[in-house]
């Protein structure tokens, strides 16, 4: 029976549902997207984390309005290098810093307040995006209200996202409350502002707009290039270093470009269903679903195959001698995946192409869909017994490590210092270290800092050192 129960998971036994062992001839998806078992002390993130900190944060030129109290505010741009070109982005962090007494009379005024006092002192800014937070959610202040009276004031597009951390078992929630509520406000606001939408004499038949990529580390720098290169024209990114302006444009578009396919399939399927848009799923991670993407993009647009594999050519050719570098360096080597979502099973075929064996998988947020697309991709590349954990906790990650034992592990910013004292290579695998990570030149920057991680000599030092230890215990 694939499904396993770990050791430090017996006094909640519900665990085991959650954490399986790969095989390519069963069929089987963990619990997920569920709430969190009492006693596991999750690492998942909230719903307002989802919509305040991985959606919305990364649009560029507007203030970004957290109505709550301070310490939700504090969840704002030091952990995510949603890098943006706009000198307002990432420099500033607004908050209604709700009090007690704003808990029993009410904030609305004091958000409205906040919002018209934030507006006056920046007025380069296109816009204002509020954020409800537990606090505020609970108390049923009225977002919608309020921004329609800031908007009336200020004349410029004002968004609210009712996205409390209560809302859902995780962050996820959070990313689908954004989309959901953006795509309707759009709908209105380009009514209201008809000058923002792309006019139709501007269109041209290769406009695509590229969904789900957030910037991390300027990753948009290495996948628009050779997108434009085969012809295609990027009117607007949801919502990586993206203008408001731009998100205006998001239903005049030829094609929808889907690349994180858990944080913004919704509002890809929502602007299919209402404005006729097609999508295409790609992967921007690897040179061979990098490839196969880029194919996949131009037979929706019409682009001749010919021009499309020249592109290739020339993209693999730039990289293909520091790549092979890099896989004879790394081949054999193990590891641990954990990220939030997609990027694990997107994640699989970089291995693959680097000959790195995968020891253990896990998600944060996964829905069943994505343990599909995990299992699909583990199959197809040809590994099995590959331990696959759904949210898991950091006592779970212990055993994991401890059971596996991976050269190296991709994770995020709270668990590296703990298993850097395990004497075992850590690669933010959420910000980066030294990106971009995505489309050919990024899959380079990816690999150098596997190396990089892997072949440090502090490594070597802490086990001589380990070993001299325990003779010294020894003796």
């Amino acid at each position: 029976m694939p499904f396993v129960l770990l050791d430090c998971d017996k006094p909640i036994p519900e665990r085991m549902k959650h954490t399986y062992i790969f095989d390519p001839e069963e069929e089987i998806i963990p619990a997920c997207n569920i709430k969190t078992v009492p006693g596991d002390l999750t690492e998942r993130g909230c719903s307002f984390a989802g919509g305040r900190g991985v959606v919305g944060a990364p649009v560029k030129d507007v203030i970004h309005m957290v109505h709550g109290p301070v310490g939700c505010a504090f969840y704002t741009w030091g952990t995510r290098r949603n890098l943006s070109d706009f000198e307002l982005h990432r420099r500033y962090c607004f908050t209604t810093d709700m009090q007690e007494s704003d808990v029993v009379y009410g904030g609305e005024k004091k958000l409205e307040k906040a919002c018209l006092e934030a507006a006056a002192e920046f007025p380069e800014a296109k816009g204002i995006f509020i954020y409800a937070t537990c606090t505020t959610g609970l108390i049923g202040d009225n977002l919608e209200a309020v921004a329609r009276k800031v908007e009336e004031k200020i004349g410029k597009p004002v968004f609210a996202c009712n996205c409390p951390g209560y809302a859902g078992v995780s962050q996820s929630k959070g990313h689908h409350i954004f989309n959901t509520e953006f795509y309707r406000w759009l709908r209105k606001a380009r009514e209201r502002y008809p000058e923002k939408c792309l006019k139709e004499e501007e269109k041209t038949p290769y406009d695509i707009a590229i969904i789900g990529d957030y910037n991390m580390d300027w990753d948009l720098k290495t996948i628009i290039p050779p997108l434009e290169k085969m012809g295609c024209r990027v009117v607007s990114v949801f919502t990586g270093n993206a203008s408001l302006d731009d998100l205006f444009k998001l239903p005049d578009v030829k094609l929808n470009v889907v690349h994180c396919q858990r944080s913004a399939n919704y509002i890809a399927e929502l602007i299919e269903d209402g404005f006729n848009i097609p999508k295409v799923w790609v992967t921007f991670f690897g040179i061979e679903k990098t490839a196969e993407s880029m194919r996949k993009i131009a037979e929706k647009l019409g682009i001749p195959k010919e021009k499309v594999e020249e592109v290739i050519k020339e993209e693999v050719e730039k990289i293909k001698d520091k790549i092979e570098f890099y896989r004879e360096k790394l081949k054999g080597k193990r590891c641990l995946i954990y990220v939030g979502g997609p990027r694990t099973w997107h994640w699989v075929r970089m291995m693959k192409e680097l000959g790195i064996e995968i020891a253990v998988a896990c998600c944060t947020f996964a829905h069943e869909d994505d343990y599909e697309k995990l299992n699909k991709n583990l199959k197809e590349c040809g590994y099995k017994g590959t331990l696959v954990i759904d949210g898991p906790n950091e006592l779970e990650l212990e055993e994991a490590v401890k059971r596996y034992e991976p050269d190296f592990m991709l994770i995020g910013l709270k668990e590296r210092y703990l298993f850097r004292k395990y004497g075992i290579s850590t690669i933010n695998s959420h910000s980066y270290e030294q990106g971009p990570y995505a489309s050919f030149q990024g899959f380079v920057n990816f690999a150098r800092d596997i190396y990089k991680a892997v072949y440090h000599p502090i490594w070597k030092t802490l086990k001589e050192g380990e070993k001299k230890f325990e003779e010294f215990k020894a003796n």
